[in-house]
This record gives structure tokens, sequence and C-alpha cells, in this order.
């Protein structure tokens, strides 16, 4: 239809177009700040509190991060995380403290002190080095506290836990006092992982290890009586024959006082040509072939004879450069994996030689001073030489007297200490220890069983492999290493007789010290006298001494010395759950303790482990852990490799709600790859979302929900507003139960397919016509609204979590300035609307209707879509919905339904008259007495006859 009218008229500003204060632009990072100082103006954590005060409380606990440093990209996923799960539990209704808690003593701070400090450091007595490890710690928790806060994420951050408080050191020594009561506490000579740069014993969870080149050897040991050899060997009457042992440390070999062989095994005795001298060698006959191999032997080697390892106990053998001797002993460890079947054995530098030094009666030898260094007991030439030194000597002493067989590079994975990145040694120091196997007095089994026991079937783990992991932990973790030789820590009260040495630990005194520490801090135990701290303690009525140690601390001249061990650091965080959770008033256990992988052999261990000594409970019910951050090419992020992204940087560039929103999109059960571009992308979906809510929020400018609220009743159940108000359900439904099972990449996924694709794709789409040209106050008008509204205060609801900033701005725009809090309401109820069942039918055929629209445009050549009419085969569920409905959906003008149509089919509307306001061709479009072309809708809506 040629459609021509005289009339200019300009029908825009007849539309109801959208109108809102939520910005177009985020400007997160001008914005987001002032929410920040709002939220802490209004107390808003405090107010939250309050409105669940009496609620079920669901109790999460915050691991401490160390206080030194600012934060990185790890922490800024794990807090947003652990932000996460405290907003949406109080958004489902339950009570979610989240008393954020920081690590304040240990080798990281005291470590960057003593740096900065350099030579002034060694004028300085331990309360002064304390002081600075205290202002040290204070200042960043101050600095990382903010730095926290402005990733949105709400605690209690005026009343955050510190490991160095006073209260909190009493607690730890109170759980410490319940492990010594019931004797799993003790002292010994022992190897323990041994920092020769920060010069103290170190926890298996203060290791890492890193693939590390050495030299290996394989050195000869000559028996002393070759004659006490088992007949089955065959050994030459008059030849010297030898024992060949492997291995990676050679620095270690001065203190070898045993070598170790498999009673099971068997053993061969080859004569061989080595070097142009025949040798008589004894290796294990699984290893013979690569132990005697062609590049270390000339001609082949000659099998003599063979038997079992069992027949090889006792035999006596040289040191191959110091004079002494050591025996054969037998040992379940000795494999076929690597070396020569026999074993290395220096009591004082590996837990295996150890427990075999025990078990065969050997002296724990260790000649390695605590800075590294050999001590007096060993040969002149290595006197003072430190021990990676030493393995160049060793060598070339062997090599000198005829007792190396072969060196080689070899590359092993080589524990590390964390702080100085230094590889460290084993080392037998007398240290305090917890027990592990022992089964306590109120107890029938061990900690270690008690322990895998929870682990099976009394915590949930998150993600499920993470059961494996702990249990690979407990299975394998030797007794805990409790002490430190350090200044800036909680001190072990333990005392000593200076004459006899006698210790006095038990849990009486200990909790005489535990009273006076949380009286004065632990600083107390360096000012103050043995007599000072024990001034509530009475020996005589102590039932844990025997009757020689209380004689011995009974009597008034017993001068005492305090111990100058400080704890491991894991001791105190892992007793978090007693001095943050019990002296707090908060249940026990927490229902979910939230850190990364590494934690398994960190604090989950070392908390559960101390947990079920005082308590007989696991700590907590759920664990969930997350994997670690690596570039986009799987590397290790770090300043070195500059692949490290800067937090800071970060939110300048982006803004908090992009970061969290970013946190909330990834699968965070393995290994997380990151990148910048992962946070362009972030901030392109989180604009998407901002626009869906902008665009909803703009059309309820002049909708008062008080007022205008449509009741939905069954006959709107055929509505696409019905519909849009089902989706809405089945996504609340989602989401929760995402957020109940804490998996919240799931959730935000739900919540961005729902806005980028129910919402803008479709029903927005859809119901846009009617918002911009039906009247203001028609019914069809109003109960699109009222869905939206209901949709829009839902959305912002399920959003809060994740981008907080956002969401209460939203809400702000939607109810009010005056209105509290978004973040002080629940989670949305399930809408009230009945959903007709056509829309199913709708839905499963509106891709191939729309199909069908496209390809019959191109061949009509029809530009707009609006110039459509699809033509529809009549049924019954069809003719239940409104066809303008229908017409909307497709993005079309209208929909009909007719009983000799099979298929889908278009129909051009050109011919037709096309409405100068609305642009459709619903088929009561015609001229008006304004000379204009409308339709019936829109002539109503502008009072044009």
């Amino acid at each position: 239809m040629n459609q021509t009218t005289n009339n200019t008229k300009s029908y825009r500003k007849t539309l109801n177009l959208p109108k809102t204060s939520f910005a177009m632009k985020a400007q997160l990072v001008q914005r987001e700040p002032a929410t920040l100082k709002k939220w802490q103006s209004e107390n808003l954590y405090e107010r939250i509190r309050e409105a669940r005060s009496g609620s079920p409380k669901y109790v999460f606990h915050d691991g401490p991060p160390y206080a030194n440093g600012k934060i990185h990209l790890g922490h800024l996923l794990n807090k947003v995380l652990k932000d996460l799960v405290v907003r949406t539990k109080t958004m489902a209704g339950f009570d979610c403290p989240y008393i954020p808690g920081w690590d304040c003593h240990g080798l990281p701070i005291e470590h960057k002190v003593m740096q900065n400090l350099g030579d002034k450091a060694k004028n300085m007595t331990p309360p002064q080095i304390r002081k600075r490890c205290q202002d040290d710690a204070r200042k960043y928790v101050k600095l990382q506290g903010g730095q926290m806060q402005r990733l949105l994420t709400l605690a209690d951050y005026a009343q955050p836990y510190l490991t160095m408080a006073p209260q909190y050191e009493s607690a730890v020594l109170e759980v410490f006092a319940d492990l010594v009561g019931q004797g799993l506490v003790y002292r010994d000579l022992k190897p323990v992982h041994w920092s020769i740069a920060n010069q103290t014993a170190l926890a298996e969870a203060e290791l890492e290890y890193e693939d590390t080149e050495d030299t290996s050897v394989y050195v000869l040991f000559e028996l002393m009586d070759h004659h006490s050899l088992p007949d089955a060997l065959s050994a030459p009457e008059d030849e010297p024959v030898y024992l060949m042992i492997w291995t990676t440390t050679p620095w270690t070999l001065p203190a070898n006082l045993a070598i170790a062989v498999h009673e099971s095994l068997d053993y061969d005795l080859y004569q061989v040509n080595h070097q142009n001298r025949s040798l008589n060698v004894i290796v294990a006959s699984g290893l013979a072939d690569r132990a005697l191999g062609s590049d270390r032997v000339d001609g082949q080697p000659v099998q003599l004879g063979s038997c079992k390892g069992t027949e090889l106990r006792g035999l006596a053998y040289r040191h191959p450069f110091i004079d002494r001797t050591g025996r054969t002993v037998l040992a379940p460890y000795v494999t076929l994996e690597e070396g020569t079947g026999l074993v290395h054995t220096a009591p004082g530098h590996g837990l295996e030689d150890y427990q075999t030094a025990i078990k065969e009666g050997l002296e724990v030898y260790c000649p390695v001073q605590d800075d590294g260094t050999f001590d007096q007991s060993v040969p002149p030439w290595l006197v003072g030489v430190d021990v990676w030194s030493a393995n160049k000597l060793v060598i070339n002493k062997l090599n000198q007297s005829g007792h190396l067989f072969f060196d080689h590079p070899f590359t092993h994975s080589y524990p590390h200490d964390w702080r100085s990145k230094t590889p460290v040694i084993f080392r037998a120091t007398e240290q305090w220890f917890m027990r592990v196997d022992t089964t306590t007095a109120n107890r029938d089994q061990s900690l270690r069983q008690a322990a895998m026991n929870a682990t099976e079937s009394q915590i949930r783990f998150i993600p499920q492999w993470g059961q494996n992991r702990m249990r690979g932990m407990l299975e394998s973790r030797p007794d805990w290493c409790l002490s430190r030789q350090r200044s800036w820590g909680l001190p072990i009260p333990a005392f000593f007789s200076v004459d006899s040495k006698t210790s006095l630990l038990t849990a009486a005194s200990v909790r005489a010290v535990a009273v006076k520490v949380r009286e004065h801090g632990s600083d107390y135990w360096f000012s103050a006298t043995p007599d000072d701290l024990l001034a509530d303690y009475d020996p005589k009525i102590d039932p844990d001494l025997s009757e020689e140690h209380r004689a011995i601390f009974s009597n008034p001249a017993t001068e005492l010395c305090k111990s100058s061990d400080i704890f491991d650091v894991w001791f105190e965080s892992g007793s978090s759950w007693n001095a943050v959770l019990r002296q707090r008033q908060h249940p026990f256990p927490a229902d979910l303790y939230l850190e990364g992988s590494d934690q398994h052999r960190g604090w989950f261990q070392l908390s559960l482990l101390p947990a079920l000594g005082v308590t007989g409970e696991s700590p907590f019910r759920t664990v969930l852990t997350h994997g670690f951050m690596v570039d986009k090419d799987s590397r290790k992020m770090s300043k070195s490799l500059g692949n490290a992204l800067d937090v800071d940087e970060l939110l300048k560039n982006f803004g908090a709600d992009v970061c969290r929103w970013w946190v909330a999109s990834i699968n965070t059960d393995n290994d997380i790859k990151v990148d910048v571009d992962f946070f362009k992308v972030a901030g392109d979906e989180y604009r998407k979302l901002r626009n869906t809510i902008r665009f909803m929020l703009g059309n309820l400018a002049d909708y008062d929900h008080a007022q205008h609220r449509h009741t939905f009743v069954d006959s709107d159940a055929t509505s696409v507003d019905a519909w849009a108000l089902g989706s809405l359900a089945e996504l609340i439904l989602n989401v929760r139960q995402h957020f109940d099972s804490l998996v919240f990449s799931k959730a935000r996924e739900a919540i961005f397919q729902f806005c980028n694709e129910t919402m803008s794709a479709i029903y927005l789409m859809a119901v846009k016509d009617r918002l911009y040209c039906d009247r203001v106050n028609s019914n069809r008008r109003r109960r699109t609204q009222t869905a939206m509204h209901t949709i829009t205060d839902a959305l912002i609801r399920l959003c809060a979590a994740i981008v907080p900033h956002t969401s209460e701005e939203a809400w702000q725009a939607l109810h009010g300035t005056d209105s509290d809090s978004v973040h002080l309401h629940l989670l949305p109820d399930l809408p009230e609307c009945r959903v007709d069942d056509a829309w199913q039918h709708v839905f499963a055929n509106r891709d191939n209707w729309l199909k069908t629209i496209e390809d019959a445009r191109q061949q009509l050549g029809i530009d707009n879509p609006l110039d459509c009419a699809l033509v529809l085969a009549a049924d019954e569920k069809l003719a239940l919905l409104d066809l303008i409905d229908l017409a909307d959906l497709c993005g079309i003008s209208r929909v009909e339904l007719r009983d000799e149509f099979s298929q889908a089919t278009i129909r051009d509307l050109r011919p037709e008259p096309r409405c100068d306001r609305s642009w459709k061709r619903d088929g009561t479009v015609k001229l008006r007495s304004n000379d204009s072309w409308l339709s019936d809708r829109d002539a109503a809506a502008v009072g044009i006859e």
C-alpha cells in the first residue's frame, strides 16, 4: 500500500520511554568507595547480624592469612568466595557471622623484620625484635583489611581475631594443656626439616617442593670380615667385598652408622672390572643391571652367588673416610625403585633412618650445626664447612680413596623453605612433638585413626577429591613437630631444671601460664621469671607429676629456666576453633572451612588433629577448597615471571563488582587460569547484566507497586507475563540450590543466562511494544510492569551477593533512596502465578517459527519483520493464548491461526497500512482525524478518533 500523510507529527513524545536514575555507565571505580563508606557509616554488618538474630546459625570460620604484604590475586579469589558464602547464607535466612582473622606470628613477619633491621638485629633482645614484628603485623592487618573491604567483603573488621592477641594466645595454650594432659606431647632428639636460612625446624606445611639437580653417588663400603658372609654368595677367599649404596646427599655420609637391606629381597655378589681393578660388590638382584651397567664397568659382571637380605643382617663394615665401623640392618622401606637395594642410613638425617636407629639401638648422631656447618666431630677437612659445599669435598675424598664407584647428575623433587626459598635439610634436634599414633587416656583410638574416621564419614568435601587428598596426607604424616627456634611467636610454656635438665610441662603448669598470658600477653614470658609465670601453679598437687619430678619441682632450691622455643604457627592457627568459635560462643563445630587446596596438609589437617584430641570432634562439617592461580599458559603466577596481576590495578581498571563477577564465573575445583582478558570478558558480561536491569528499571518509572500492582489470576496463566514469572521461579529454585551447594559458578551462569536470553532476547523484546505504546494505565501494561517489578526485585536479590554495589544501587532505584539496604533482605520467594502448559508448546516451536520468518524475509525482500504475519495451523493449545503475545514473541505484527494450514507460513503485510506510532500492521490501522495512520490501540493511547 502506498501510505502517505500530510501529518508530520512526531509520536516519540507520546511514547512511554524508559527513565531511571540507574546509570548506563557503572563507573564502579568512582562509585564503589562511596557505597562502601555508606555501609560502614550505617554499620551494615552489625545491622545484618541484628536482623538475623535468633535465626538458625550458619558458622563459617575464616582461615587467617599472614599479616605481611599487600593482598594478591589468591586473596581476591579466597576472600570473595568467602564473602559469597556469608552473603548467600545470610540472605537465605541464616545468622552467619564473619569474623576475619590474621596469622600474626611466625617466619613471614620475622623474616621481613630481620631483613629490614640488618646488622642491628644482632644487638637486639627477643622482646625488642618482637615489638618490631608486632608493629609490622598491625600495619599489614590494617592494610590488608582495607583492601579486603575494597573488594566489598562484609565482615566484622572492627573486631577481627589476631593470633598475637592475648586472649587468642591463652586459648591456644588451653588447647595445648589438654593435649599435654592426654600424654600426646613429648620432647625428643629427632630428625626434622631444618631451615638453614632461618635456623629453625619446619613442618611439612611450611615446605615447597622444587625440582633440583644434585650429584648422586654410588659408594663402596668394605666389609670388615667377608668370611661372615653367607656361603651362598661364594665370596672369594682373600679379596675384599664391598656393600654398594646410592645416595643423592653425599654430605650425609659422615653421619652414616648403618646400611639397610630388605629381608625378603634377593641380593647378589658380583665380580666386576672397574677402572682397572677387580671388585666384589653386593647389590640387590633387581637393581644389578642398572647399578652395574656398561657405562660403569668394563666387560660383563660375573655373578658369584645369591642370598636373601635377611642373611646379610649384622655384617660389620668400615666407613669410607672416617675411622668408624657400621653394621647392616633390616628395614621394610628398602625398595627396588632406585639405587642398589642397600640404603645408606644416617639416623640424624632422615626419619626412616631415625626409626631404624631406635629399633636397632644406634646413636642418633648429627654432626651438622644450626647454621648448616659441620661440628668438631667430623674429620678436620670438613669442620666448619656448610653441607652444600661438603658435597663436592666428600665426592673428591671418595674418589681419592677408591670408594666412589660412580656419580651422575640426578633431578629430584626436593623440599625448600617456603619463606627463604632455600633448600632444607633433615637434621636431628631436640624438639617438642605431638603424637599421632598413641591411643590417649580418654580415647580408644589414636589421633591418626580418629582423623581418618572423620575424613571418611563425618566431613563433607567440596570438591569430592579433597577426601582422598586429606586421607593421603593423614596416612603418611609423622608426629607433628610443634617447636620452632625463633623469637616471634607464642612461647612453648616449658621449664627446665637448671641442674638436672628435667622438663616441667604438665596440663596444670601450662594452664597456669595461660592465665598470665591472657592477662599480659605472650611478651610477659620474656620479661617474667619462672616464679612469676608459675605463680598460680602448685607442683605438690599436680596429678601428672611423677614422685621424682614432684620432689624436684616442689623443692624451693630448684632453679628453673624457661624454654626458648616457640610454637609452630600452624598450631596457633590450628587452634582457632577454640580461640575464635568457642571463645566467642559460636556453635562448634563450624559448618564450613574454605581455603586453597594446599590447606589439606596445612590448616585443615592441623586444625582437625588438635580438635579431635581435645573435643573428639572435627572442627568443621564441610571443607571447600579452591585451586591456585596460573596464567593462561598454565604457568605459576609470580612477579619474577612478569605474569602476576596486581589486585589494586584490577580494582582500578575494572572495579570490585566486575572482579567479583569473574570470581563467581570460574570453576574453582582445580587450578584457575587467569589473564587480564578474562576480566574484560567479565566486564562485558557485567554490562549486559546491568543493561538488563536498567531496561527494567527504566520501564518501571511510572509504576507504583502499592498502587498499580496487578493480581495474577488463573486467566493470566496464558499471558507472556505468566511465562516470564514461571521462568523466574525456575531461576530462583536453581540459584538457591546452587547457593546452598556452594557452587557459585552455576548460580552466576543461571543468572546470566536468564538475563541475556530469557529476559533480553525473549521477554523484554516481547513486551517492549506494550510498555512503550500502550496506554499508561492499560491493564496489559500494568500486568507486565507488575511482572517486571517482581522479576527486577528478585534478580537484584539474587545478584546481591555477587555484585553487592550494583545490587545496592539498583535496589535504591527500584524501591527508593530511603529504602533499607538490599543486603538486609532475604533471597526472593517463588512468585505466585500459574503458567499454562501451552507455553511449553510455544517454546518447542518458536525457533522453527523464527527460521520460517527469516527465510521468508530473505525470499520476499522484507526488511522489517513487523511487515510479516505468521500463519499457523489452528491448534487448541495456541488458541488459549493471546495472539498478540505470540506476535510480540516473534517480533512481528501479528499471528493468525487457520484451519486450512498445516505448517507455519509467512504472509507479507506490506500492502496493509502501517501504524505511524508503533510501526505495526495489526489489521486495525486506518487514517485518523489528525491525518495519521494509527492502529486502534495507538489511537486510543494518544486520544485520537
